[in-house]
């Protein structure tokens, strides 16, 4: 558990940082290059990502989880076959699309609205390759535990690309020009990420072998994985043409349905992931610790870290769940001056809990091998999101799209249990601990909004917001530890444990020193 929680810690701690570079320097681009420019950058960028799922996705999760299973028994020539026969299929994968594009150059121009959009999408295809390598070696590592060393990475790759993209734009340059150059320093980052990433596989002891005939396993195995990531990738243009045009079916003005989809897309659902970043972290240490535990047999071990996660999941999203019930109204006009945006929070906020059982239950089917049955399920759940937004428009508007996701994320968290209860034939006993948390919400909610009301009066929103959501926070927490439903003491005597045996080398090693004088 220690290990666990101290690599969710370095997890976490690192893709805050990352993610706040990313959005600042989403800021500065909006001011700097304009929103022509960024558009046509993000045209192609959406095309491009494609692409990087197929490359990607799928072999990082496999690799690790294999990586992982050959350190029970320390076969590091195994693990140096891997990774070698694993970089020749990325590289032959990411150059095989590299070259489609180009042969097709002009048919893939036609989809574009903007023939300079192609443009931009051949300054991006190197980074095809490297991120390729970078996804294999960053694999082996993450089925190593080597976590703070991808982080950093990671962190790198972000400040890189905000570094160039800051020295080479120039003023008086031209939209495209702008656009051009983001690409390059998208690329550039790409490249020094990578090749930072190689460096740090050899510099933990990793070594390159032969390569085997364990190839065809890497693509059985990873293809299920990049297949539920691939199709997701087509979800938000489906539902970008589907919905504007039910809604407008349903009554609604051109204007009103694109600007309505706008709010929800562009201002609310972006909120709802929040949660996402705790339970990501814990999501990525779980995959090699419970891949170690099944090559060992180890069912009381993978019981423990299935039950601990879901609670944890759990947890985590029914945190924010009272905030954005109670202040979703106040967090959308500080943030974006729109009502709606604000309304749509509040009513949406419950997504969030199927959503993260939805995120962890996924990432554990993965880890141990069931990776087309979490396809499966993901594909059933979305199936009921297309039908909610096809049919649900003409009597409940825009919240078609909420009912959608929530039922698509119940269905699909609830095929994820039933699935890992019969395939590991392990108990989930969560039912207590969701009821509890859901009864922590209701007085959260009440305590959070009638003190937002009463701040009304003498406060700024910034401070309004902060200090309820605070005392909010601080409420549901204090009932969770009164309650024992998340036990955080376990926490703290790991810590103390932690700092005790620091404490005692240290003063072991000046005793030695003393010693020899």
């Amino acid at each position: 558990m220690k290990s666990i929680f101290k690599n969710v810690v370095i997890i976490t701690t690192f893709s805050v940082l990352t993610r706040m570079f990313g959005f600042l320097f989403r800021i500065f681009l909006s001011r700097t290059i304009g929103a022509e420019a960024l558009g046509m950058y993000q045209v192609a960028l959406s095309v491009f990502l494609v692409l990087l799922t197929v490359v990607s996705s799928g072999f990082t999760l496999i690799i690790s989880r294999m990586t992982a299973s050959y350190r029970v028994s320390s076969d590091k020539k195994a693990i140096g076959s891997l990774v070698t026969t694993s970089a020749f299929i990325g590289l032959a994968v990411s150059i095989f699309l590299c070259l489609v594009i180009l042969l097709f150059r002009n048919l893939f121009t036609n989809l574009f609205t903007d023939a300079n959009c192609m443009n931009i999408l051949i300054i991006l295809l190197p980074s095809l390759v490297f991120s390729a390598i970078y996804s294999v070696f960053r694999g082996a590592m993450w089925g190593n535990d080597n976590y703070f060393g991808l982080c950093v990475s990671e962190l790198l790759e972000q400040v890189v690309k905000i570094v160039i993209c800051v020295l080479i734009l120039a003023s008086g340059m031209t939209a495209l020009q702008n656009a051009m150059t983001v690409a390059w320093s998208f690329t550039l980052s790409c490249f020094i990420s990578a090749f930072f990433v190689v460096l740090l596989y050899f510099f933990y002891g990793g070594q390159l072998n032969k390569p085997t005939k364990i190839y065809k396993k890497l693509i059985r195995q990873s293809a299920p994985i990049t297949g539920v990531r691939v199709v997701s990738s087509f979800t938000q243009p489906l539902v970008a043409l589907i919905l504007p045009a039910r809604l407008i079916a349903a009554g609604y003005t051109t204007n009103q349905a694109m600007s309505m989809y706008g709010v929800a897309l562009g201002m609310t659902f972006p909120l709802l992931f929040l949660p996402s970043t705790l339970i990501g972290s814990l999501s990525t240490a779980l995959v090699p610790d419970i891949s170690m535990a099944m090559v060992q047999n180890d069912n009381d071990h993978i019981q423990k870290r299935v039950q601990s996660s879901m609670v944890f999941a759990l947890f985590v999203s029914f945190l924010i769940v009272p905030i954005f019930v109670a202040l979703g109204d106040k967090i959308g006009l500080f943030l974006y001056n729109d009502a709606l945006s604000g309304k749509l929070l509040q009513y949406s906020a419950w997504i969030m809990v199927p959503m993260g059982l939805t995120n962890i239950t996924s990432a554990i089917l993965n880890s141990v091998g069931l990776e087309v049955k979490s396809f499966i399920n993901y594909v059933i759940g979305g199936a009921f999101m297309f039908l909610s937004i096809l049919i649900l428009p003409k009597y409940v508007g825009i919240n078609s799209l909420i009912i959608g996701m929530g039922l698509s994320s119940i269905i699909s968290s609830v095929l994820n249990i039933l699935m890992l209860k019969r395939k590991l034939n392990i108990k989930i006993q969560i039912k207590k601990d969701m009821l509890c948390l859901f009864l922590f919400s209701i007085p959260t909610v009440a305590i959070t909004s009638f003190l937002s009301s009463l701040l009304s009066y003498i406060m700024p929103m910034f401070f309004n917001i902060a200090i309820s959501s605070i005392v909010g926070l601080a409420i549901f927490v204090l009932l969770c530890v009164v309650f024992n439903v998340v036990n955080f003491s376990v926490y703290i005597i790991k810590f103390k444990e932690k700092f005790a045996g620091k404490s005692n080398a240290m003063r072991l090693k000046r005793k030695k020193k003393l010693a020899k004088k």
